[in-house]
């Protein structure tokens, strides 16, 4: 097939070079051609895709200088073909009648990786070193008082787990300062990562690597931009009032500590990133006590383990309708943190041959937030083996955020009422009390994150379009931090650090509007699905366990993956083409309700 290709290719330059039109049988040869050049990129990438994944798998869960040198040679010769593809499929751009799905499907080649590379192989190289790096260094990071004696070393895990459990102003910024200041060595290696990557997009036809991260959304750049701009002002108003509500309690919990420009210290909201404030919850909620949703105990004491957890959130998919995860799931998941060795503990989803050898790598902990999450995970999980059966290049998300959102989804199921039909919380019915102080459990998890996942990559298209520059790479960070989340450090931070680096998704390199975009979507998916099971009452009610209606018109949106644009997709779910983040208001309106109520005559917001 390549020499045919190549034969036409060069007939069709012959034809421009000459000044001359090619003739309709031409055009219709040239159509064929991108058919079989389509066909070929989907085997090639299905050939190749064991190696690259196994490479990446063995990287993340044995962290060693022999599996970084695998992966970092796997990704070279990965991106290698990949920018060679791409210089390709140039061909093709002025042909006429090509087919919709064959002009989608090479659209999205130049789409298939968040790390553009340069052509030239040194640089192609390097970058490849240079991310293989990045991830190592953010995987093995530990924080010693003495590095020649490993007891006295701690690793993100246990400098997470103070913030979590431990309201000690002192001993939250003594951990949160120490896992920050493991990632300044991060910064040299990320200012050439930003450079390389940026040569690469450009060399793809793109302005830089932002603009082609924002071209994945089947809009312009511009208009993304200005799209996730809307939909954030849908939910600014809520996510001030709980910002509001939480700063006054937590003034009462540190009396005097608290600075006055109204913005809350990063190192007290019980999270490594001020992105999720669920371990303030027992400081925060509305009525204390009044609650039947103790799932950290009800887990331990009915004995799960992390399989019986998985377990338990795999019998909820079946319940929809979804099928049941092969064996060699429960075979080959990391699930547990490894005594012998480094691994990346942070929960992800992986389909390592596109055929069904699916798996999820994570250090489960016994408690209702890695309980949560593994449902997260499952939902891409359930995803890739909704799609499996579509072309490769076909088989992922109608839009990242899509990825994201399907089990964040399912997550909302998870009610009081399915709760104590699994067994794990009291009454199904709360009181008004209790259904509001579960409705702050929620949004301190689900309202307080909006902010932090529009930030992360506002700052990274600063740093790709050159309007955040490395000298002033942190500065740029907190005034974001402070403008979206009302959130600052409490110790002075300097262009000595590099805090963007001590979240896994910087030196990952995983673009995170995704993230923002699933926690509009996973509303507006749970509003439709419940209309679907037929359901009328209050959206944060309601549960589709065990409805196979809500659950079969869930898996026709899966299986569509990205064959067609996302917003013929939502429209199909939805009825609706875009994203709307009224759902989320509705979701919450009693919690919101209540906050202003409880925010009337303070101060709110912050300078």
């Amino acid at each position: 097939m390549k020499p045919v290709r190549s034969a036409l290719a060069l007939a069709l330059i012959f034809c421009i070079s000459n000044g001359l039109a090619p003739d309709a049988s031409a055009q219709s040869a040239d159509a064929a051609a991108a058919d079989r050049f389509v066909a070929g990129i989907n085997q090639e990438i299905r050939d190749n895709y064991v190696e690259i994944s196994a490479a990446q798998w063995v990287s993340e869960t044995y962290i060693n200088g022999d599996t970084e040198v695998l992966v970092a040679k796997a990704n070279e010769r990965a991106l290698s073909r990949l920018s060679a593809n791409v210089e390709k499929s140039k061909q093709f751009r002025t042909v006429a009648g090509i087919a919709p799905a064959t002009q989608r499907s090479i659209d999205l080649l130049r789409l298939q990786t968040a790390m553009p590379a340069p052509k030239d192989p040194a640089k192609l190289a390097e970058l490849t070193q240079i991310a293989s790096r990045l991830n190592a260094a953010y995987g093995s990071g530990k924080s010693c008082t003495d590095e020649s004696k490993p007891e006295t070393c701690r690793n993100l895990d246990q400098l997470s787990k103070v913030l979590a459990e431990n309201r000690d102003w002192d001993a939250d910024l003594e951990a949160w300062t120490a896992w920050h200041n493991v990632a300044r060595d991060m910064r040299k290696d990320y200012a050439r990562f930003a450079e390389l990557v940026n040569e690469g997009a450009r060399e793809m036809d793109y302005a830089n690597a932002g603009d082609m991260w924002r071209a994945s959304y089947d809009m312009s750049a511009a208009d993304f931009r200005k799209e996730t701009d809307r939909l954030w002002s849908q939910v600014e108003p809520l996510y001030k009032d709980l910002q509001c509500y939480a700063r006054h309690k937590l003034e009462q919990q540190y009396p005097g500590k608290l600075a006055k420009d109204g913005t809350i210290p990063a190192h007290i909201t019980g999270n490594m990133w001020a992105q999720d404030w669920a371990a303030l919850y027992p400081l925060l909620q509305p009525y204390p006590g009044v609650s039947n949703l103790d799932v950290d105990a009800a887990l331990k004491e009915k004995n799960y383990t992390p399989e019986t957890m998985i377990r338990r959130a795999e019998d909820f998919y079946t319940s929809i309708g979804f099928p049941s995860l092969p064996k060699s799931f429960y075979e080959k998941s990391q699930l547990k943190r490894p005594a012998d060795r480094d691994v990346v503990c942070h929960a992800s989803a992986w389909d390592l041959n596109l055929e069904g050898d699916v798996r999820i790598k994570m250090c489960i902990n016994i408690n209702e937030e890695d309980f949560r999450t593994i449902y997260h995970e499952l939902g891409h999980i359930y995803y890739y083996l909704a799609y499996n059966k579509l072309p490769v290049l076909f088989q992922t998300g109608a839009h990242d955020g899509f990825h994201e959102a399907v089990g964040d989804t399912i997550q909302l199921n998870l009610t009081p009422g399915y709760l104590a039909e699994v067994g794990l919380a009291g009454a199904s019915k709360p009181s008004k009390e209790a259904m509001l102080n579960a409705q702050m459990k929620q949004a301190l998890e689900k309202v307080a994150f909006l902010p932090f996942g529009k930030l992360i990559d506002e700052w990274r298209w600063g740093v790709f379009d050159g309007s955040i520059k490395p000298d002033g790479y942190n500065a740029a960070w907190w005034a974001l931090k402070r403008k979206y989340q009302g959130v600052a450090p409490t110790v002075a931070r300097s262009e000595a650090d590099f805090d963007p680096g001590a979240k896994y998704h910087v030196p990952g390199n995983t673009p995170y509007m995704r993230y923002f975009l699933a926690h509009i979507l996973q509303f507006q998916f749970q509003r439709e699905l419940c209309k679907a099971a037929g359901y009328s009452g209050p959206l944060h009610e309601c549960s589709i366990y065990g409805n196979k209606a809500a659950g079969a018109k869930f898996w026709a949106m899966l299986e569509k993956g990205a064959s067609q644009p996302w917003q013929s997709t939502l429209k199909e779910l939805t009825g609706k083409g875009e994203m709307d983040a009224s759902a989320i208001l509705d979701y919450f309106a009693p919690l919101h309700s209540w906050l202003k109520q409880q925010n009337k005559g303070k101060r709110c917001g912050w300078n």
